[in-house]
């Protein structure tokens, strides 16, 4: 009999713990990034009364007689499923879609958590704005000008300098992709000098100096008399400069010296396609692949050198391939126009802004109109990661049973996709757990009767000799 009242408190007190756990689910129904918790029950130690007897030639067996001692808990799991995505419209905010965790760092403790609510600090930081934890991840490295990302060192707090300087860059490529109409005629006869006056198509774009200076990059094509698919090109820079900027152009790797002529010959197929050019010193170019013209100009307001002679600047000229179509220049039946005319350089800018992909990388937008990786954010998996421990501030931290954190980048090794500008909600289902709440009080209140009933029984006995 006092097994049951036994039977009866371990049954209060698991109940107890299981409403805990409920409560705690409910209480969480909120909370950016939560995983419910579940409790699984199981039995208790038995006590044997007989022992299982096999048959023999009289009889058959015996089923053992056991009686249980109550129940205890067997686990209260984390249920780690995707809760519901919430769109924020905050740039700063990540959410998970899939496997993973972000990193943080509190002094050399490593954290994990699926809440993105993240923000800058003062520094630049990147961190949970609750309790200043920092993301992890890789910064972006220059190398020869180029920001290269290396993902395989350690991971290292990110820093989103906003207003920080994006040092001016020199133009070092000029793309050119007009079309020079093919009708264009030749306008007639000077009286004077009997000469053809050609028709002509010039286009504009804007290139920059070492300093960030801006100059208008002039390219004006003019027919060639008595020649049906040859054109001459004249390249000046700053054509309405009162200082001459001595601009030249020419074939090859070195940029042309002053003097070499600021001219060239553009030849074209009987298709309309680029054929080949020829610079003012009679060089022509390769037959086939990109035809590339170097240009080069005096930097005005640079320090002269040391022999008093202004800076040059150079900077290819690219026209295109041989035969080709796509950004290249042609001649075709159509109005002449300057389809595509990309340079790579600008002024000096300031970070206004910064996106974050769904692979984590951090793309910074420059006043200049620039962009720059600036880095990319971490992904951790776990190959249980229902064994981590849950250590508050919607955190977890690597257990005995949960093995190492395997750290990479989004959307690699069953890693999900990181989405800015949302958040993962609680994976709490209100209605489940109000049916949990109902069945873990009748549950208790079993319990509590099978103590009553008990306790009436041992009353009784009590009362057997009156």
């Amino acid at each position: 009999m006092m097994r049951s009242l036994f039977s009866g408190v371990a049954g209060l007190q698991n109940h107890q713990t299981r409403m805990d756990v409920v409560g705690n689910n409910i209480s969480n129904i909120n909370t950016t990034g939560f995983k419910r918790g579940r409790v699984s029950f199981q039995d208790m130690l038995y006590q044997q009364l007989n022992a299982a007897a096999r048959p023999n030639e009289d009889v058959g067996g015996v089923n053992p007689k056991e009686v249980g001692l109550g129940m205890s808990i067997a686990s209260i799991d984390t249920i780690h499923t995707q809760g519901s995505l919430q769109t924020t419209g905050v740039g700063s905010d990540l959410a998970i879609s899939g496997n993973g965790f972000f990193i943080l760092k509190d002094g050399e403790k490593s954290y994990y958590t699926r809440a993105g609510d993240f923000n800058l600090d003062r520094e630049g930081t990147y961190v949970n704005p609750g309790n200043g934890m920092r993301v992890q991840g890789w910064m972006a490295r220059e190398i020869d000008g180029v920001m290269v990302m290396d993902t395989s060192r350690e991971t290292e707090d990110l820093i989103i300098p906003i207003g920080g300087k994006d040092p001016a860059r020199a133009t070092t490529s000029v793309n050119f992709a007009c079309n020079l109409d093919k009708r264009t005629p030749f306008i007639g006869e000077d009286a004077n000098q009997a000469e053809i006056i050609q028709g002509t198509w010039g286009t504009e774009i804007k290139v920059y100096d070492t300093f960030g200076l801006e100059h208008t990059l002039r390219v004006e094509f003019a027919r060639i008399p008595g020649e049906n698919n040859a054109w001459n090109a004249t390249v000046v820079v700053d054509p309405a400069n009162e200082a001459p900027t001595n601009t030249t152009v020419g074939l090859g790797e070195a940029a042309p010296a002053a003097g070499d002529g600021n001219t060239f010959r553009v030849d074209f197929s009987n298709l309309g396609t680029l054929q080949g050019v020829t610079d003012a010193a009679g060089n022509a170019s390769p037959l086939e692949g990109s035809v590339i013209m170097r240009v080069a100009f005096d930097v005005q307001p640079a320090t002269p050198g040391a022999d008093g002679e202004l800076i040059r600047q150079g900077f290819d000229l690219n026209l295109g391939s041989v035969g080709g179509l796509t950004n290249t220049i042609t001649q075709y039946a159509e109005s002449s126009t300057t389809k595509a005319a990309i340079q790579d350089g600008y002024a000096m800018g300031y970070l206004e802004n910064y996106k974050i992909d769904q692979t984590g990388t951090i793309t910074g937008v420059y006043s200049n109109g620039s962009t720059r990786i600036l880095g990319q954010v971490a992904l951790a998996t776990f190959p249980n990661q229902g064994g981590l421990e849950k250590a508050g501030d919607n955190n977890y931290v690597v257990s005995n049973n949960s093995g190492n954190a395997n750290i990479g980048t989004s959307s690699t090794q069953g890693r999900g996709k990181i989405l800015a500008g949302t958040l993962e909600m609680s994976n709490v289902d209100m209605a489940e757990q109000f049916v949990d709440m109902i069945v873990t009080q009748r549950g208790f209140q079993a319990n509590s009767r099978t103590i009553q009933t008990a306790d009436q029984l041992l009353q009784e006995l009590l009362t057997l000799k009156r």
